[in-house]
């Protein structure tokens, strides 16, 4: 089985993202541990705060809230974000990334594979030289102070945006993996997941009128490539692939539109060589573009890197 590329450190920059939202200024009265003083608090903890405080004072009954959640999460969620299809969309990545169908035991995994982003670790492969890891470990502290990883928050610091692992090593990869038993460590690997790649992906495909596949696809390329600014981010690709076609949102026809962007894509890939090969493009989701699966109902039956897939 030939290993699964990883992705590469100019995919992403998670950190604008998360100073960005600390102008909205809410922040936890908790106090912080010494690794993590004077750190701004996580966006995902400003959002709970914020929840909090939205629903102070209601009288309405738990379960009514309960109920009325479930009715508003379900209306909502009519494409990759489906309960359903967004378990496809991780086994889907993780038959990519890890050569496997089991999205779950990922949280556990961490190396460094050599491709100037540090570690690389957990279900979709936060990396140390790229942000996103610091970004998690943040959140893990904010949620549970004196944890196992906190006292490297300032080294992640220090080699964020290298491929360095000082102040990481020797411990750091064990550490990992004791976290990784804690549920609360896993449901931040799942929030990070979500608010930085998950949920923007769905958010611009729904706008562009793309259905779950065409979410998907753009979710794939956010993972590997980052919403930068560079020539083979997920923004540049999709400008790419807007010079060619429509998107159904502005009148295109989604199929047309879906092939260029996976043109578009998989030019973006051979750019790197980390990435050249395509397959997981060529032989999977261009495999059900041309099934017309929209839906990426299954059965689905595709192709990675030459080893194959099934989900029924």
């Amino acid at each position: 089985m030939v290993p699964a590329p990883r992705r590469h450190a100019a995919r992403r920059d998670t950190r604008p993202v998360r100073l960005a939202l600390v102008a909205f200024g809410v922040t936890l009265t908790a106090s912080p541990t010494t690794a993590n003083a004077g750190a701004p608090t996580h966006p995902a903890v400003r959002q709970e705060v914020s929840a909090t405080r939205h629903n102070a004072g209601a009288p309405t009954h738990p379960a009514v809230r309960q109920e009325v959640s479930a009715t508003r999460q379900a209306a909502a969620a009519t494409g990759l974000d489906d309960p359903a299809k967004k378990e496809i969309a991780m086994q889907l990545i993780s038959s990519a990334e890890n050569s496997s169908l089991n999205w779950k035991a990922q949280y556990t995994y961490i190396e460094d594979v050599g491709d100037g982003c540090g570690y690389t670790a957990g279900v979709i492969g936060f990396c140390s030289g790229t942000g996103d890891m610091l970004d998690l470990v943040e959140l893990y502290t904010q949620r549970k102070p004196g944890n196992v990883l906190a006292k490297y928050l300032p080294a992640l610091r220090e080699v964020n945006g290298t491929d360095s692992h000082d102040g990481l090593d020797p411990n750091f990869a064990e550490d990992w993996a004791t976290a990784a038993s804690d549920p609360a460590f896993k449901q931040a690997q799942n929030d990070e997941r979500d608010r930085v790649y998950f949920n923007p992906a769905v958010g611009r495909g729904k706008a562009d009128g793309i259905g779950t596949l065409g979410q998907f696809a753009y979710y794939d390329a956010i993972v590997m490539h980052g919403d930068g600014d560079d020539s083979a981010s997920f923004g540049s690709i999709r400008k790419r692939a807007l010079a060619r076609a429509k998107p159904p949102s502005q009148g295109g026809n989604e199929v047309t539109y879906l092939n260029a962007f996976l043109d578009a894509r998989v030019w973006a890939m051979r750019q790197q060589e980390a990435h050249s090969d395509t397959s997981r493009v060529d032989t999977a989701q261009r495999v059900f573009l041309e099934k017309g699966n929209l839906d990426l109902d299954p059965p689905l039956d595709w192709k990675v890197y030459g080893d194959s897939y099934h989900i029924g």
